[in-house]
Formats: structure tokens, C-alpha cells, sequence
């Protein structure tokens, strides 16, 4: 659960983003208090998408948002590494995500949009503070 605009301070974004995801995520059952020791956090900032075509997505390097009409799809550019996805797989992937067949990407109408993220998590975090000094 995130944003891609830039309506608020990006704190202000991450705390909202934050509730949302652990609470009103219509894919998962609310966070229980219970599960917090469990929780890893990680956070995509993201940078302005930008038209793109397809032969120019990066898998792992991209994100890509697919839009066409009222439908709509996003996905980060880690997930194309996590699913180990070519770039018409991960461009199928956001297609049907936004309730489209994989193939409408291939279609002028459907518009593509390139960003790139800074992921950062606890266990990201951690590894860099575990570092020695001057490395």
C-alpha cells in the first residue's frame, strides 16, 4: 500500500502509508499487536514515473505502472527480482493485476511508466550500521 504523488512531507506519507498497509489492506487481515516482533518494515521511495516504452524497462531496476482507462496497476522493481520475471513477464504481472489481460501492454492505447525506488528496510538498515568504520 502506498502513493506515487508527492501531496505530503515524505514522513507524513510513510506514517499514513504505514496505518494503511497494516490495517485497511483489503488483501491481508488487519496487524495484531502480537505480530509486531514479527514485522519487517521496508519502505519504496520512488521516483516521478515517466513514460516509457517497453522494450526500455529494466527488470530491477524499474517499476513500471501500466494504466489504461479506469484500470491501473503498480509494481516495484524488486518484485521483477523476488519472481525472477523477464520484462514481458513483469509487464504481464502489472496487467493483470489492474484486471487487464497480460497482453494489453502490447496495445497503443494501454500507457507504461517507468520509475525506480530506494528500498530501505530494518534488515537493510541494520547490515550498514553493523559495518566498520570507513567502509
Amino acid at each position: 500500500m502506498g502513493r506515487i504523488d508527492a501531496a505530503h512531507a515524505l514522513a507524513e506519507t510513510v506514517a499514513q502509508c504505514a496505518i494503511t498497509a497494516s490495517l485497511r489492506d483489503p488483501r491481508f487481515k488487519p496487524l495484531d499487536a502480537k505480530e509486531l516482533n514479527q514485522l519487517e518494515i521496508e519502505i519504496s521511495v520512488v521516483s516521478d514515473p515517466h513514460p516509457v516504452r517497453a522494450e526500455e524497462i529494466e527488470p530491477g531496476i524499474h517499476g513500471i505502472l501500466v494504466s489504461r482507462g479506469a484500470s491501473r496497476a503498480l509494481l516495484l522493481p524488486q518484485v521483477a527480482i523476488e519472481h525472477h520475471w523477464t520484462a514481458t513477464q513483469f509487464l504481464e504481472a502489472a496487467c493483470r493485476k489492474a484486471g487487464l489481460e497480460a497482453s494489453t501492454w502490447r496495445d497503443p492505447e494501454t500507457n507504461l511508466f517507468a520509475f525506480t525506488a530506494e528500498v530501505f528496510s530494518e534488515t537493510s538498515l541494520a547490515a550498514v550500521d553493523q559495518q566498520p568504520a570507513g567502509t
